[in-house]
């Protein structure tokens, strides 16, 4: 521990102009512009890496369909829409994410997956989705977002409630590694430079615990790992979960 201590400090004194443009409110508002357009370089590259996972992931989509024979899927973070290709023709998008900049993006995949009929863009957090109605989605998606919000229980309770009865929570999210791990001591060396590079991302974020907390009837997960295995990013969660 004290180890980790020592190269905090030593990660944050390299990235001290940062720390201070961050303290004066200039990074982020900087950063919030720079996100989106890298975000569009790195997902293309992390879906090739993932394609198949995600494949088989969102296989299930139509088990959840409403009664009323429609599939309203509502995606929080959908970012530069990385997802859209695995959604099934005809499905009825909801869209959110904090961050406005990404609206370009967005239209670029809608154009490039003309078999989705989006319903709504909204920008909003995760934790906070009261424009949406409580039980609205029968499909809530999150991917690579719960470990860069500031509240993971608080954006769980709000899918639990925008989704119907029966509905389900699909994510995939990377998280901390095994602590006995020499990738968990990275990843704790990391963490407090990883948020001014991943828009608040934190690499140690104990996500299936506060999955495991939450009211789903049903909890379906497992872990992974993607390439390169090295990497403080590499250990994964997928699945889905069952309100």
């Amino acid at each position: 521990m004290v180890l980790v201590t020592f190269l905090q400090r030593c990660v944050q004194l390299l990235l001290l102009p940062i720390h201070v443009l961050a303290c004066l409110g200039l990074w982020d508002s900087f950063y919030k512009k720079v996100f989106p357009h890298i975000m569009a370089k790195v997902a293309s590259i992390y879906n090739r890496k993932v394609y198949k996972q995600k494949q088989e992931l969102f296989s299930n989509l139509r088990q959840f369909t409403s009664p009323s024979g429609q599939l309203t899927l509502l995606e929080i973070g959908t970012g530069t829409g990385t997802n859209f290709q695995f959604y099934p023709p005809g499905c009825r998008l909801i869209c959110t994410d904090p961050n406005p900049n990404f609206r370009k993006f967005l239209l670029k995949s809608l154009s490039e997956n003309q078999h989705l009929k989006l319903e709504r863009s909204v920008v909003a957090s995760g934790e906070d989705l009261h424009q949406i109605p409580d039980g609205a989605a029968d499909v809530v998606v999150c991917t690579l977002v719960l470990c860069s919000v500031t509240d993971v229980p608080r954006v769980l309770r709000e899918v639990l409630r925008v989704l119907r009865l029966g509905g389900a929570f699909y994510f995939l999210e990377h998280v901390a590694a095994y602590h006995s791990s020499w990738t968990y001591f990275w990843q704790k060396v990391c963490d407090p430079a990883w948020k001014y590079f991943g828009d608040g991302c934190s690499l140690s974020r104990e996500t299936q615990e506060e999955l495991e907390k939450m009211n789903f009837s049903e909890l379906n997960l497992r872990r992974i790992h993607v390439t390169p295995y090295w990497i403080p990013t590499s250990p994964h969660i997928i699945g889905y979960a069952v309100k």
